[in-house]
C-alpha cells in the first residue's frame, strides 16, 4: 500500500520545479532547494498513519482538523508548527495535489512562484 501512496506523491512532486526527494528520518522526504515541503509518513514509529505531511498556511491545520478528522491530523514534532498530516488513503489525488502544491508555495523561493499555476479554490 505504501508503495502505491508514494507513486501519487512522487507524482505530483515531480511536476513542481526543483524538486528533489531523498530519504529524511527514515522516510522519502521531498525538497524545494533545500528546504522540506513534504515528508512521507508510513506507519513510523508504528503509529498506524500511511500518510504525507506537510506545511499549512497559519489557520489551515485546525480548520482541516475540525472539517475532517478522519482525513488530517496533527502530526508529532512538526505539528506544532502548524504542518498537517494527511490520511493518503481518505483523499482523492486532485485534493493530495492541491495541499502538496500549497505546501511547495509555502516553502519555495519567491523566485520560483511564477513557475506554478495559482491556487484553486
Amino acid at each position: 500500500m505504501s508503495e502505491k501512496h508514494l507513486k501519487r506523491i512522487r507524482r505530483i512532486c515531480a511536476a513542481l520545479p526543483e524538486t528533489t526527494e531523498r530519504l529524511s528520518h527514515g522516510e522519502p522526504t521531498f525538497f524545494v532547494r533545500k528546504k522540506v515541503f513534504a515528508t512521507c509518513s508510513f506507519n513510523h514509529h508504528n503509529d498506524g498513519h500511511i500518510a504525507v505531511v506537510v506545511p499549512a498556511p497559519p489557520g489551515i491545520q485546525a480548520m482541516l482538523i475540525e472539517g475532517a478528522a478522519d482525513k488530517f491530523y496533527r502530526p508529532p514534532y512538526v505539528g506544532g508548527a502548524g504542518w498537517i498530516g494527511i490520511e493518503l488513503d481518505r483523499i482523492s489525488d486532485e485534493e493530495l495535489a492541491f495541499h502538496i502544491r500549497e505546501a511547495w508555495r509555502l516553502i519555495a523561493p519567491k523566485t520560483l512562484q511564477p513557475l506554478v499555476d495559482e491556487p484553486r479554490s
